[in-house]
């Protein structure tokens, strides 16, 4: 497996692109299936996650094109020969899921395998069935296959009030019910802006779609859907990350794309609370830190609340300011393995069930880590770029699910890294 060295202490300057939202882009594409048009998709970053979900597409029978360099996609459902998702490509992503909703919302039936991803905690796929069964479907599970068939005449509109806020299961949901006949409501929808991003290809692609990025979301069925052409929104993960890039490293970077402050609303705050220069323009952010940071408490929260999926970045910018500050974890109960690595760096962080205790320390010495998960594995890296000495940090295909080009963007701006591929 590849690595990255890194060897720390260069202060980050300069501009870093950020790439389209893989959260975004992911039940974007599953989207083709409900649609024999097709359907164009620009701004789609260049990720792992994102060939995993190109494979299963392909292999129910969608033509794509692929043009990497320019980031834009054409898929086309027009001839779906198996409803069938297979293990060997579902467990690598749970967002293989996403592909349940439309294939039963258009063809009636799917079997999908019970999805993997990373371990950062148990990840139900009740809500998802629970509201397919609220449109009608029938739902069955056999040798660890979900098997679903819609009744005759295809999916009726129904209320589904999810129990607890879902993103991947408001987005099935969300898909389904553009098929089904009469009105679908789903009740406690997520918030999060690539529920809101999907949506508006949805309705793009002949949807009628109303109250996307609030609580309540109305979709009236229609008989079918056709192709369009629609722009993944900016990842606002990627961006979160590079502000912290700069904090930690005290340097400036400039984050390049629109509306990032509309996405990040709470991370932005906290970020400004712990000390960073933030100037927000129309079509980027700048960030800096000139001086010394300032401890801060954090809980993670579902949209706009803080995200989890800044969480271990946080926590390394936070092992180097002084005093103490404490990171709530509510949304994954596992989300803390990275701390053990943070800590071989000279971290003092303990953990106290979902609760980490983060003390301040004066530095963070360079040494061999490894990745446990997506979003930690960039937490590892922030820690290496501020570090004494080198950094190697192991498992990398980790960091290539969700983030594009990180040794180009950072060595871009003056990092002190490379990529060692496996021999």
């Amino acid at each position: 497996m590849d690595k990255l060295r890194i060897r720390g202490g260069e202060a980050l300057q300069g501009v870093v692109p950020i790439s389209g939202a893989k959260n975004a882009a992911l039940p974007t594409m599953a989207a083709c299936l409900l649609t024999e048009g097709t359907l164009f998709l620009e701004n789609i970053p260049n990720l792992v996650d994102v060939q995993a979900m190109r494979a299963l597409l392909e292999a129910l029978g969608v033509t794509c094109h692929a043009d990497l360099h320019a980031h834009r996609f054409s898929l086309s459902a027009r001839s779906v020969k198996s409803v069938t998702a297979p293990y060997d490509l579902v467990r690598k992503m749970r967002a293989s899921i996403l592909a349940l909703g439309p294939l039963v919302a258009r063809h009636g039936t799917a079997k999908v395998s019970l999805p993997g991803g990373c371990a950062i905690g148990v990840r139900p796929v009740d809500l998802h069935l629970k509201g397919l069964e609220a449109l009608g479907a029938s739902i069955n599970l056999k040798d660890g296959y979900i098997c679903a068939e819609a009744p005759k005449g295809g999916l009726v509109g129904n209320v589904v009030t999810f129990p607890v806020v879902s993103v991947t299961g408001t987005e099935n949901i969300l898909m389904a019910a553009t098929l089904a006949r009469g009105t679908t409501t789903i009740i406690n929808a997520a918030l999060e802006p690539e529920i809101s991003d999907l949506a508006t290809c949805l309705n793009a692609m002949g949807a009628k779609i109303t109250g996307h990025g609030t609580t309540t979301i109305t979709i009236e069925g229609v008989p079918r859907l056709k192709g369009a052409t629609h722009t993944i929104l900016p990842d606002r993960i990627e961006a979160g990350t590079y502000a912290l890039a700069a904090m930690i490293t005290h340097g400036t970077l400039t984050l390049q794309a629109s509306g990032l402050e509309q996405l990040l609303p709470s991370a932005l705050t906290v970020f400004a609370h712990m000390g960073a220069q933030i100037d927000c323009r129309e079509n980027h952010i700048a960030v800096s830190s000139s001086c010394e940071l300032c401890s801060h408490d954090i809980t993670t929260e579902p949209f706009p609340g803080y995200p989890t999926d800044l969480q271990a970045q946080a926590m390394a910018v936070l092992s180097l300011v002084p005093g103490s500050s404490i990171i709530r974890e509510t949304i994954w109960e596992n989300r803390f393995m990275h701390v053990a690595e943070l800590v071989r760096m000279g971290a003092d962080i303990s953990v106290h069930g979902l609760t980490a205790v983060v003390r301040g320390v004066p530095a963070l010495l360079g040494a061999p880590v490894m990745a446990t998960d997506l979003r930690a594995s960039f937490g590892l890296v922030l820690a290496g770029l501020a570090a004494k000495g080198e950094t190697i940090i192991n498992r990398i295909y980790h960091l290539d699910r969700g983030y594009e080009a990180v040794p180009e963007k950072l060595a871009a701006c003056g990092a002190s890294i490379e990529r060692i591929s496996a021999e």
